[in-house]
């Protein structure tokens, strides 16, 4: 019997997801333009997934999309939408619209999780990872902690619901908090991180104070703010 030519099968991908606070299409795109300015290497062609939950239905989705497009980011769905009107006209314009688990208001920039945090089960035992993590490589540890106990090259990424550790050179990116629990924290022994993320909200490796770079850090959210803290 042959093989069939396609499956369809499950997976894990992490998305931004970019909220709209404005409905004119040449400020969006000059605040996203600034946005990529910021973190080029992070954002440049980055897959979103665009939220319009804080936008009437009254937009031209239209001009939004080709605004956003532009910049050169790719859209993969919309959430948000609650106007069948605009749900119609988004689903024409050849986007899906997708049902967000958890929406955060405090961040700009969250994650898309696969069940709201209410929903996550009992935290696993935490995964642990003797071996470097190389260039390329993902490691996703869910419902749980993640720990390092090794190095992370550039290029790499950590993902975990729970906290990350790592006791190594710290050169890839850390994404905590996963589900968006805004109490987990990220640790690392040596900070040269190109992004670190907690529940969505993320410090690229230009904005890490002088005095944590390449020292042993600790990142956590204070009353919603983002905030790092060098470990003695």
């Amino acid at each position: 019997m042959s093989r069939s030519p396609i499956d369809f099968k499950g997976s894990n991908f992490t998305f931004l997801v970019l909220y709209l606070y404005d409905t004119d299409h040449q400020i969006i795109r000059t605040a996203i333009e600034k946005k990529i300015d910021n973190a080029p290497t992070f954002l440049k062609t980055a897959p979103i997934v665009v939220n319009i939950s804080m936008l009437s239905s009254k937009v031209n989705w239209h001009y939004i999309q080709q605004s956003i497009l532009e910049t050169g980011l790719c859209i993969v769905g919309v959430s948000g939408c609650r106007d069948e009107k605009l749900k119609k006209i988004i689903i024409d314009s050849g986007l899906p619209i997708l049902n967000e688990s958890v929406i955060n208001s405090s961040n700009r920039n969250v994650y898309l999780s696969q069940s709201p945090p209410d929903q996550v089960k009992e935290k696993c035992k935490t995964r642990l990872i003797f071996s470097p993590v190389r260039s390329g490589q993902k490691i996703y540890a869910k419902h749980t902690d993640l720990v390092v106990i090794n190095s992370v090259s550039e290029g790499a990424e950590l993902i975990a619901d729970g906290n990350i550790h790592v006791y190594g050179s710290m050169r890839g990116r850390a994404l905590a908090g996963a589900h968006g629990d805004e109490n987990c924290q990220i640790f690392c022994t040596h900070l040269l991180a190109e992004l670190l993320s907690i529940a969505g909200q993320y410090w690229m490796i230009e904005q890490i104070p002088p005095h944590c770079f390449g020292k042993a850090s600790r990142l956590y959210i204070e009353k919603g703010i983002l905030t790092l803290q060098k470990l003695t």
